[in-house]
C-alpha cells in the first residue's frame, strides 16, 4: 500500500468505526432496556432497533449519487451532523416512540456508501480488498468493543447516556475526516447521467451482492432481538456480563478471518470462500435454534457465525467496487448501502414480530433459513475481472492523485 493509501484507509476505517460503534453499542442492551419504556411491545422494540436502517435505505442511493456530483467530504460531514442530532433525540426520549424517532433521524445521516466510495476513490484496484478488509476489521473491532462497552455503560450511565456518547462520537468523526483523510480525486465529480441508477439496478452481479448484504444485516440485527433474552433468561447471565461471551468470540473470529481473505484475494478463490462464509453464517444460526440455553453451544455458534460474517463484510464492498464502472461507483455503493440498512430494518421489524409469536428459537430459525436462501442465490455469482482504477491510471500518467496538505 502506498503511504497515501494507508493514510486514507486508516482514517476512513476510524470514521466508519466510530459511527458503527455508536450504532452497535445499544444492541446488547436495548432489548432489555426497552422493557422500561412506555408504550413498548416486542414489535415496537424490534422497530426501534432496526428503524435507522429504513431511513438509511431510503436515502442511501440519492446520497451516494449526490456525492458523485458535489464530492464525498461535504456529504459525509452533513450526514454525521444529522446522525448526532438523532442520537440526542433518542437520549432525551422516555417512550418507545421517541426512541424510534431518534433512531430514524440517526439513519437519515446515510453516509456508509459515501465512505466506501471515497475509500475506493483513494485506492488502487489491486489493494482495494485489503483496504475494505481493514474497514471490515475496524467494524468488527467496533462491534467487539461495543458489546463490552454497551453493558458496562448501561450499568454506569444507562442507555440514555450511551446515546449521548454516540452523539459525541459522531462529532469526533468529523474531525478525523477533516484532518486525517487525504484530498479526494475529482474524477468522480460529474453529473449523474440519465439511466445511471437503472444500469446499477439491472446488473445481476451487483443485485446478488445487494441481496446478500441485506440478508447478512437482517440476520445480525434479528439476533439481538432474541439473544439478550436467551442469555439472561435461559443461560442465567446478567446483562453486564454478556461481554464475557462476545469479546473472546469476536476477537477469535476476526483473527480467523484473515487467512480466508488472503486466500480469496491472492489465490483467486473468491467464490468458494464467499459461499463457505454464507454457510458458516447459516450454520451458526442453526446451532442456536436448539442450543440457545447451553453456554458452550452459544459460544461455538456465535464463533461460527461471526467468522462467516467478518469474511463477508471484508469482501463484499470490494466486489461491488470492482464490478461497477468508476462513474457509477457512488450510485452502486448507494444501492449496496441501501440494501445493507434495509436488512437492518427488516431484522429489527420482522425479528421483533417473530419473537413475539414464535419465541427465541423462532428468531434463530428465521435467521438460518434466510442464510440458506442467500446461499442458493449466490451460486450464480462470478468473480469480477480487475478494472483499472482512477488512482492507477493517474499514477501511470505521472500525476498526483493524493496531493498532501
Amino acid at each position: 500500500m502506498l503511504p497515501a493509501e494507508r493514510r486514507a484507509a486508516l482514517s476512513l476505517a476510524s470514521i466508519y468505526g466510530l459511527r458503527m460503534l455508536g450504532l452497535f453499542m445499544i444492541l446488547p442492551v436495548f432489548a432489555l432496556y426497552a422493557e422500561s419504556l412506555s408504550d413498548v411491545t416486542p414489535a415496537l422494540m424490534g422497530m426501534a432497533i432496526g428503524v435507522y436502517g429504513l431511513t438509511q435505505a431510503i436515502l442511501g442511493i440519492p446520497v451516494g449519487a449526490l456525492s458523485d456530483r458535489i464530492g464525498r467530504k461535504p456529504v459525509i460531514i452533513g450526514g454525521l451532523i444529522i446522525f448526532s442530532i438523532g442520537s440526542a433525540v433518542a437520549a432525551m426520549s422516555h417512550s418507545i416512540w421517541g426512541v424510534i424517532a431518534g433512531r430514524a433521524i440517526q439513519g437519515a445521516g446515510a453516509i456508509a456508501a459515501v465512505l466506501m466510495a471515497l475509500a475506493a476513490d483513494l485506492t488502487r484496484d489491486e489493494v482495494r480488498t485489503r483496504v475494505m478488509a481493514m474497514i471490515g476489521v475496524t467494524i468488527g473491532m467496533s462491534f467487539a468493543l461495543s458489546l463490552i462497552l454497551g453493558p458496562l455503560l448501561d450499568r454506569w450511565v444507562g442507555v440514555p447516556g450511551i446515546f449521548w456518547l454516540i452523539a459525541v462520537l459522531a462529532i469526533a468523526a468529523i474531525g478525523v475526516l477533516s484532518f486525517g483523510v487525504p484530498k479526494e480525486p475529482k474524477e468522480h465529480r460529474r453529473a449523474v447521467v440519465p439511466g445511471q441508477m437503472k444500469a446499477v439496478l439491472s446488473d445481476t452481479q451487483l443485485l446478488r451482492l445487494d441481496f446478500g448484504v441485506m440478508i447478512l444485516h437482517m440476520i445480525l440485527t434479528a439476533i439481538f432481538v432474541a439473544l439478550p433474552h436467551a442469555l439472561r433468561d435461559h443461560v442465567g447471565m446478567e446483562v453486564q456480563h454478556h461481554w464475557w461471551i462476545y469479546l473472546p468470540v469476536l476477537v477469535l473470529a476476526m483473527g480467523l478471518m484473515v487467512p480466508f481473505v488472503i486466500v480469496a484475494e491472492k489465490k483467486k478463490r473468491m467464490k468458494p470462500v464467499f459461499l463457505g462464509a454464507i454457510l458458516l453464517a447459516g450454520a451458526g444460526q442453526l446451532a442456536l435454534v436448539w442450543g440457545y440455553s447451553s453456554l458452550p453451544v452459544v459460544v461455538l455458534a456465535l464463533l461460527v457465525f461471526f467468522l462467516g460474517f467478518n469474511i463477508l463484510e471484508a469482501t463484499m464492498p470490494s466486489l461491488v467496487s470492482k464490478i461497477c464502472p468508476p462513474d457509477r461507483k457512488g450510485a452502486a455503493m448507494g444501492a449496496f448501502s441501501t440494501a445493507q440498512f434495509l436488512g437492518a430494518f427488516f431484522g429489527g421489524a420482522v425479528g421483533g414480530r417473530v419473537y413475539a409469536h414464535f419465541g427465541i428459537s423462532g428468531v434463530f430459525i428465521f435467521c438460518a433459513a434466510s442464510a440458506f436462501v442467500w446461499f442458493a442465490v449466490a451460486q450464480g455469482m462470478t468473480t469480477p475481472k480487475p478494472r483499472e482504477s482512477a488512482a492507477r491510471s493517474e499514477i501511470q500518467r505521472g500525476g498526483e492523485i493524493w496531493p498532501e496538505g
